[in-house]
């Protein structure tokens, strides 16, 4: 019974005393590296001792033995650097496998369960992964959120392509301002042409009517009458499209006269503000003047004074 019960505890303590061998393992392995190091970082400073000493016994600097002694100082700075990086990440593991050793211990001397150990191992693990999964998951959110300010930042455009497109759009707007004002042109050109083309061609139809008809209406009374009629028409068209223009020009003259009111009252407000201008400037050389005239004024006035207080001092004095 005695022999059943021992076996169970060498089952019990022999995962226990593999973990503990593993961590001793690593630590020593971080202790070697340590060793290793220290080892390199002596021989590096060894070397560069012995450059030191010769270029004490040459007392000359050649180019050859400063050219060494740069990488070798470089080296230096670099495994002083490493030194320090694996001394802070060799205190860090070397205290957690030593709370880990000592967890351990406490627990094969206070003869611990089997199925508890692995319960409790397993309960570590377990929430060592959610710590993982949990830290995995805020890193891609945080990675998202660092994406997506870059692209919003990407999209913002900076002060030269807000300067840029403020030209661009400034000569589009005038580009887009010059064809509009082309484009009225042209259309009220073909309007004026069209009306021309029209009137031409009433004109030259009349008068191909007329040159047709004029014989056989000088002849007959009724060829007469019907003559004079057409004429009347063709008048009163003249007529009426004669007063259509006219309408369309007094128009234009009141919209000509508008501008022309504007632009005389623009002037006389430029002209205003030239003469309030002109006045301030010379109200502000006055003041100058003024300011000058009144300093100079105090200081006559003060050394006056001062001149009268030493003559009444010396006075006293006599």
């Amino acid at each position: 019974m005695q022999q059943q019960h021992d076996d169970d505890t060498n089952k019990v303590t022999r995962p226990e005393e593999e973990e503990l061998q593993g961590a001793r393992a690593s630590v020593e392995t971080l202790a070697a590296n340590l060793d290793n190091l220290n080892q390199r970082k002596a021989d590096v400073l060894n070397n560069l001792e012995q450059l030191r000493e010769r270029l004490n016994k040459e007392g000359d600097v050649t180019n050859s033995g400063v050219q060494k002694l740069l990488p070798l100082l470089k080296s230096v700075k670099d495994l002083e650097s490493e030194e320090s990086v694996l001394q802070s990440d060799y205190d860090v593991k070397r205290t957690e496998l030593e709370a880990e050793v000592c967890n351990l211990e406490e627990k094969i001397s206070a003869g611990m369960d089997s199925e508890v150990l692995c319960k409790d191992l397993d309960c570590l693990l377990s929430e060592s992964l959610e710590r993982l999964n949990a830290a995995k998951k805020e890193l891609a959110a945080r990675l998202r959120a660092v994406m997506s300010v870059k692209r919003k930042l990407g999209e913002v455009p900076t002060q030269s392509e807000l300067i840029q497109y403020e030209c661009g759009f400034s000569d589009l707007n005038a580009h887009i301002q010059e064809k509009h004002r082309q484009t009225r042109k042209y259309y009220a050109t073909y309007n004026t042409l069209l009306e021309i083309k029209e009137l031409m061609l009433k004109e030259t139809s009349l008068l191909n009517s007329i040159s047709s008809q004029f014989q056989d209406a000088i002849t007959t009374t009724d060829g007469r009458t019907k003559l004079i009629d057409s004429m009347e028409g063709i008048v009163k068209g003249s007529q009426q499209k004669l007063q259509k223009i006219e309408a369309g020009l007094q128009q234009e003259q009141k919209v000509f006269d508008a501008l022309k009111k504007r632009y005389a009252a623009a002037m006389a407000e430029q002209r205003r503000c030239y003469s309030l201008l002109k006045a301030f400037q010379e109200e502000c050389a006055k003041n100058e003047r003024l300011r000058g005239q009144t300093s100079v004024e105090n200081a006559t006035a003060a050394s006056s004074i001062a001149e009268t207080f030493k003559h009444q001092c010396i006075t006293i004095d006599s």
